[in-house]
């Protein structure tokens, strides 16, 4: 099973695309730390005060998974210290 969650993060006072990188990923860099996840950014890389964000996670478990991403979801909520997380939504796809 594949588990993606995508966050519609809202940076605003941001600038320039430099400066949204800046802000971004180092909070991508402690996702993956934190959660042992991929993530990349997946939409609005020309906007400078919106960013979607997506994290993946491979496993058995369809239950797990969900949970794990409603936590990751949770932690993203409190850790973004640059704005607000707009919209969240996570999928499980069964193969």
């Amino acid at each position: 099973m594949i588990a993606f969650l995508t966050l519609h993060l809202r940076l605003p006072g941001c600038t320039s695309l430099k400066e949204k990188r800046g802000r971004i990923q180092p909070f991508m860099h402690r996702l993956r730390r934190e959660f042992n996840l991929s993530v990349a950014e997946l939409d609005l890389q020309d906007a400078h005060q919106q960013a979607v964000i997506g994290c993946v996670m491979l496993g058995n478990d369809a239950a797990f998974l969900q949970a794990v991403l409603e936590q990751v979801n949770h932690w993203a909520e409190g850790n973004w210290p640059h704005g607000d997380v707009w919209d969240s939504r996570v999928e499980i796809l069964h193969e």
